[in-house]
């Protein structure tokens, strides 16, 4: 009866009841139901070994031709379901042989007319259809000139010019040479790199004459001639010579030192007191050269564009100048005798000269300005580092440029010759170190540590195992001079203040102190075993010129001679 009731059904009891019946709740039909497209049997066959290649089960045949569901996948192989590799970031992009003389030319069709042929189809172009209607679907190549059009097209052109000429007959035009003939115009194909397309058009207006335009004048122009002045020299001394007929150039050896022995044999100490001060130039110091060996004579140069030649000994007078550039003079160096010595300016010249007479001996010059020149340990030749990014070498001899080396990428600060001789390392504005094998024009080494800074005045170590760079980031950092040229990390000098300027670094004869200027007018010495600065001195007047030049004495144990910007050269003992 329960049962009965829990189904919906009534007792005869309620039949005289006026309820009405509670109807049953219907039940939820799935509109879309589960149903596999596979037979169970072929299912479970396939599923019990998913890694095998060959089938199990007779497939039907509507399985067999039933086409693929769902999209298609672009990077699959049509020989299979294996993935093509990418050989484009975007995907697989279909090969095509074609040579690449093709390719470019059709690439510059595409860049200068605005079309070009379609791959995938023949005879069909893709891009501006006027212009291939124009120009008859032609390529650059194929709408050159032939060579007797060109020659014609040539003789009817001016003459360039000798390149000597400013202005007046035969003057230098160059690439701006017009054409003569009025018969026949020429326009260029839009917006075409370097290809002259032949026309029918003329370009000439009816009743326009162009007139010429006038010849720039020479002040505007970039011809200069030498504007070097001619070489004097004057002796300032006492006298010429001494009471045995010898000039100042004889070592003396009436004092209490001998000048004659092998440099940095004695310790170094760093000097305490100004003993001396050496007056003439009118501006700013721009290098100090001791005489090579024996340093009794001091060979200064300044923005002046002055050479002085000092007596570092006796009573420490003037005893010669030089006078032979009009403009600054960036840096000057002695051929290992001493005898002569080599002067850069911004005049462009290099000039040789006597030590002894004051003579100029030879000019060189590339047209451009040097920044630096060092003489190789033999003495015949040198180099020189110009601001056009380039190392020229030239023989002192024949006056000949014999080697350039062209691979940095801005102007040369430094060279130094390492190795005695048969290696020098050369730095520049574009922050890197470059090392070279003597006359042959391809670097061994090159160095350009994103950490670096312009490295702007170098100086080898005694011992040749070492050079060591002032640095930019106002420090010197020191690089091993061997096979390797590594920076050595362990060593670094710290503690002076460099400022945009290039500010010479200085190594003691026998090694073991260096010396370095200061933009605040000080000479600051550090050991160079431990890196710990000695002390500083005061050395730039008031303390408001920068100190750029040091040199070390090659003899006395504690002798420095300085200049900065106020002109003033300050001997240190």
């Amino acid at each position: 009866m329960a049962a009965l009731l829990g189904a919906g059904y009534e007792s005869s009891e309620d039949e005289a009841s006026t309820t009405k019946p509670t109807p049953a709740m219907a039940q939820p039909v799935n509109a879309a139901p589960d149903v596999s497209t596979e037979d169970a049997s072929e299912m479970q066959i396939m599923l019990a070994n998913p890694t095998s290649n060959a089938l199990t089960y007779n497939a039907t045949y509507d399985n067999l031709s039933r086409p693929s569901q769902g999209p298609a996948n672009p990077f699959k192989s049509s020989t299979g379901n294996v993935l093509k590799r990418k050989n484009v970031l975007t995907g697989n992009a279909e090969e095509m042989s074609m040579s690449e003389a093709t390719f470019k030319a059709q690439h510059r069709t595409f860049q200068s007319l605005g079309y070009t042929k379609d791959p995938s189809l023949n005879g069909a172009y893709v891009g501006n259809q006027s212009a291939v209607a124009k120009y008859g679907g032609k390529d650059v190549v194929q709408l050159r000139h032939s060579k007797e059009e060109s020659a014609v097209i040539r003789s009817k052109r001016q003459k360039k010019g000798d390149s000597s000429i400013v202005d007046g007959d035969g003057a230098y035009v160059g690439p701006w040479a017009k054409y003569q003939s009025d018969d026949v115009a020429y326009e260029q194909a839009e917006a075409m790199a370097d290809q002259e397309l032949a026309s029918d058009e003329e370009w000439v207006e009816e009743g326009v004459a162009l007139a010429p335009l006038p010849a720039p004048p020479k002040q505007a122009t970039a011809y200069s001639e030498d504007s070097s002045v001619a070489e004097t020299t004057e002796f300032h001394g006492a006298s010429e010579l001494d009471y045995q007929g010898r000039t100042y150039m004889h070592v003396p050896q009436d004092l209490d030192i001998d000048l004659r022995k092998e440099p940095g044999s004695e310790q170094n100490y760093h000097p305490k007191k100004l003993i001396h001060v050496y007056k003439y130039h009118t501006k700013p110091i721009t290098s100090l050269r001791f005489i090579p060996k024996s340093s009794h004579l001091l060979l200064s140069s300044s923005a002046d564009a002055k050479i002085a030649l000092w007596d570092a000994h006796h009573d420490r007078t003037l005893l010669r100048t030089f006078s032979g550039h009009n403009k600054s003079i960036t840096d000057t160096d002695f051929h290992p005798t001493g005898r002569t010595f080599l002067s850069a300016s911004y005049d462009r010249q290099m000039k040789l000269w006597d030590t002894e007479t004051g003579k100029c001996i030879s000019r060189f010059s590339t047209g451009k300005t040097p920044h630096t020149l060092r003489f190789h340990p033999d003495g015949n030749e040198f180099i020189a580092g110009m601001n056009d990014k380039k190392i020229v070498q030239f023989d002192t001899r024949s006056g000949k440029l014999v080697q350039e080396y062209d691979h940095h990428l801005g102007p040369i600060n430094t060279l130094t010759f390492v190795d005695e001789g048969r290696r020098f390392i050369s730095t520049s504005d574009d922050k890197s170190l470059r090392a070279w094998e003597y006359g042959i024009p391809v670097p061994i080494k090159f160095i350009a540590d994103p950490s670096m800074y312009a490295l702007v005045r170098s100086c080898p170590h005694p011992s040749g195992k070492y050079v060591a760079f002032q640095s930019a980031d106002n420090q010197i950092v020191v690089y091993a001079a061997g096979d390797k040229f590594r920076q050595n990390r362990k060593k670094g000098f710290r503690g002076m203040n460099t400022s945009g300027y290039a500010i010479d670094v200085a190594i003691s004869p026998d090694g073991g102190i260096v010396a370095s200027g200061d933009s605040g007018g000080y000479v600051c010495f550090w050991d160079w075993k431990t890196g710990k600065m000695w002390h500083k001195v005061q050395a730039g007047g008031d303390g408001s010129g920068a100190v750029t030049c040091v040199a070390w004495h090659q003899q006395e144990s504690s002798k420095v001679a300085t200049g900065g910007l106020d002109g003033v050269i300050r001997y240190w003992d």
